[in-house]
Formats: C-alpha cells, structure tokens, sequence
C-alpha cells in the first residue's frame, strides 16, 4: 500500500460517558505521533477531538485542524496545532479533510461523527476515494452502527460488499497495524469530483 502520511480523525467534541474513550483517543494521538502520521481533523479544541489534538502535538507529531468560520466563531477553535484552516463552510471543511488525508478513523462522537462516516464511506462505494476508513470500536460504542449496517443488508437495501468499505478495530493499540494491513488502492482518487 502507498504510505499513510496524514490521517483524517473523525470523533466527538464532548469527551461521553466514559473515561476509555478519552484513554483510547490519547493512546491514538501518542501512535500517530510515534509513526509520523500527521493528524488531519475539524480543528476543534474541545472534546475526544481536542484530546487527540493533544497528544499527537505533545508527542511531536503534526496537527492540521479544519474548521469552519461559525464554529471558530464560537471560539472552540485550537489554537495551538501546526496548521489551523478556517474556512467557509462545513462543506469545504470536509473536502479538504478528505483530500488532506489518506486514511480516516472514526472514533466515538455524535451526530457530526456519524455524518462524516457515512459519507466517507458512501464516497468510498462510489468510487470516488479508495481510501482507507477505521472503526475504532471502543467499549463496544459503534456495536449498535454494525448491526444497522447489516439490517440494511438483510433488507436488501445494500450489497455485503458495503462491510468492506470499512475495517473495525477494538483498540487504539491495533490502529497502525490496521493500517499498515489495509490493500493498496485499486483506483485512482477522484477528488475532483467530490
């Protein structure tokens, strides 16, 4: 596979109900640090987000924070990454995500987090990215998102194929290596067209 040099991080801006998401987002961060994987993620200072920011940029490594103007405006902007875009919009927010990235993890989040999944993985069945995308399923959290996945299938509404769009790993420990696995890209990214 073609080296992963940036990863895009999709996760919640509160920090939830239990303390393992938060540990498992800092081991995340120390990982892609150690690796040299710069993070790319919404920019946000508060939250699972703010906390891998964190410990990607006390571990050395690079942050690169997207955020669009309202949402700075609101001040929960981070103010102390490498880089820190502020743009027009949630829509250019995530095509930049995208194209600044070479792979995405989904963490523990709400409804942004599940927004983002979805599309970068519907934008993986379209062939317009061929990327790879992880699942971070902590505590069991997206157990209840897998399940839907396959009603979907069951229903006839998708094709079993839609399980490959992504790959689940249980801890942060397993992310790199998960990675490193993943096979290399059948076809060229159209970004463009995203």
């Amino acid at each position: 596979m073609t080296a992963i040099r940036s990863v895009c991080v999709y996760c919640g801006s509160s920090l939830g109900e239990s303390n393992v998401y938060t540990a498992q987002a800092q081991i995340l961060g120390q990982r892609l640090a150690e690796n040299g994987i710069r993070l790319i993620y919404g920019g946000g200072r508060i939250g699972l987000m703010g906390v891998v920011a964190d410990a990607v940029m006390k571990g050395g490594g690079e942050v690169v924070g997207i955020i669009p103007n309202h949402l700075h405006d609101w001040e929960v902007g981070h103010t102390g990454l490498t880089e820190l875009h502020v743009v027009d919009s949630m829509h250019t927010r995530k095509r930049m995500m995208v194209e600044m990235s070479d792979a995405f993890i989904a963490l523990p989040g709400g409804l942004g987090t599940l927004d983002e999944f979805f599309e970068i993985i519907t934008w993986r069945q379209l062939k317009l990215h061929d990327k790879p995308v992880l699942v971070l399923n902590t505590e069991d959290y997206w157990h209840p998102l897998m399940a839907l996945i396959e009603t979907v299938i069951e229903r006839g509404f998708a094709r079993r194929t839609a399980t490959t769009l992504y790959t689940v790993v249980e801890d942060a420990e397993a992310v790199i290596a998960a990675l490193l696995a993943e096979p290399p890209p059948e076809h060229a990214a159209r970004t463009s067209k995203i």
